[in-house]
């Protein structure tokens, strides 16, 4: 098994994706909107892959965030609101905002699992923060870190009662960021008394399955290279300091704010302590070159990965996808009326 995520070029796998992903063994996939028509598409596209695997657990994720940030959509499945609304309840009552997230998330989870998506890019832990750059912004839970977490685990918890894995991100915390990742390296200067905000969510959550890193450089901790790349920040800020020990992947290597070919990126995620290598865009060329280049999956990484896809299970008696979204529609109208 090579430690790397591979997206699909299509809504169908080609007969050289077929081929290479069977021997390349990659650890998992990620799917877009370009890989996504209906229900019996996905379901048929995500039991092709687990036929080549030979393994139900089978990572299989998805952004599915709710809000600017789905790749389901209407009107062949639900919309899900983006987390800000969920902070907005919270002002006025916590306890409602908290049972709001966790059957969003809940019913989140029944839409995935029902077409074999078995792994979610929620939830955001990173703290809002006045002026940074919008990437974030109503994605967000918060900013306060307290309520971050407090949202954050209702969302772990409801993934999880669906039977789907939430990865919490971007770790250790893109909410300072000034500039979008997707385009440009963002550089965090604050220093690292006013950084032990950021951490504050991961480190209450740090029990979480999977984690993805963010590609910002933290000059109070190493002010050369960003997060993906740092054995310092990875071993130092995300293992020890927040005791993360869970399964660690990048975000996606093609992202502006790195520099360089992606399958130097990939070995040198991999080589700073990631435990997976995200690489999303299922270009045949560089998905051979990471193959080629990355060495087999670590003892450590392969026990992560295997602890994570069993860290939920989907129980058999679970409620309808309607009562869910219901019971969350009914918690926000304080704020949505």
């Amino acid at each position: 098994m090579k430690p790397v995520i591979f997206g699909l070029s299509g809504e169908t796998l080609t007969p050289d994706e077929r081929a290479f992903f069977a021997e390349a063994q990659p650890a998992g996939y990620i799917l877009f909107k370009r890989n996504i028509v209906d229900r019996a598409q996905v379901r048929a596209l995500t039991d092709d892959l687990r036929a080549i695997h030979g393994r139900e657990d089978l990572l299989i994720m998805i952004d599915q965030e709710g809000g600017r940030v789905a790749r389901m959509q209407a009107p062949v499945w639900p919309s899900f609101p983006p987390g800000a609304i969920f902070d907005r309840l919270y002002d006025a009552a916590p306890s409602s905002a908290i049972a709001a997230a966790h059957a969003n998330a809940h019913a989140i989870a029944l839409t995935l699992a029902e077409v074999g998506i078995t792994v979610d890019a929620l939830p955001l832990l990173d703290v809002r923060q006045d002026g940074a750059s919008d990437i974030m912004g109503d994605r967000t839970l918060g900013a306060e870190p307290m309520r971050v977490a407090a949202l954050g685990r209702a969302v772990l918890e409801g993934l999880a009662a669906g039977g789907v894995v939430g990865i919490v991100k971007h770790m250790p915390g893109h909410g300072r960021a000034l500039v979008d990742s997707h385009l440009e390296l963002p550089v965090v200067t604050a220093d690292a008394e006013q950084l032990e905000s950021d951490l504050a969510p991961f480190h209450t959550l740090r029990s979480a399955p999977m984690g993805m890193t963010a590609h910002v450089v933290y000059t109070a901790w190493d002010a050369d290279r960003p997060a993906s790349l740092s054995p310092t920040v990875i071993s130092g800020i995300i293992r020890e300091r927040i005791g993360f020990d869970g399964l660690l992947m990048s975000d996606d290597l093609d992202m502006k704010a790195l520099k360089g070919s992606i399958p130097d990126l990939a070995t040198a995620v991999v080589a700073a302590g990631c435990d997976l290598a995200l690489n999303c865009w299922g270009r045949m060329e560089d998905m051979v070159g990471i193959a080629d280049a990355l060495p087999d999956i670590s003892d450590v990484s392969r026990a992560r990965l295997d602890r994570a896809m069993a860290s939920v299970s989907r129980g058999s008696e679970q409620p309808p996808l309607e009562q869910l979204l219901a019971t969350r529609d009914q918690l926000l109208e304080l704020v949505t009326a």
